[in-house]
């Protein structure tokens, strides 16, 4: 998904997944991924550094892979953001790649959202700042 870049503080949690109560002939076939628990409850102030529709890249601690996520942060022309998603991928210290002229790059350590929950006007929001992005609108 195309993304916009930001320097956004925002505050992310790990949290549990709700407790689901299914019928017993469903329980013999139904699987479900099951989050990362370690930090569950553990507050860690992050900064967003990119965004799309679909998910987030934030800079800071970065939690376990598969932690389900609450994340909350202010979006110009928006306001606040409250999304729940999934750590598909992290890196876990900084790092330097070479870029295609040779040059180094640092990355910072930190971890990708895929959002599983946003509300439905700040995904819209983001859209269309990307969007403007795209265009070259300033």
């Amino acid at each position: 998904a195309l993304r916009v870049l930001l320097n956004v503080p925002a505050l992310v949690e790990p949290v549990r997944m709700p407790t689901m109560n299914l019928h017993e002939n469903l329980q013999r076939v139904y699987d479900r991924v099951q989050p990362n628990e370690e930090q569950v409850g553990h507050k860690l102030q992050c900064v967003v550094r990119d965004l799309s529709t679909n998910g987030a890249f934030l800079t800071g601690e970065a939690v376990p892979l598969l932690s389900r996520v609450a994340c909350s942060f202010e979006l110009d022309g928006y306001g606040s953001v409250e999304a729940i998603g999934w750590t598909l991928w992290r890196r876990s210290s900084d790092c330097e790649v070479p870029r295609s002229d040779g040059s180094m790059v640092k990355l910072p350590r930190g971890f990708g959202v895929l959002f599983e929950a946003i509300p439905l006007d700040a995904r819209v929001a983001i859209h269309k700042m990307v969007s403007r992005l795209e265009h070259g609108a300033n």
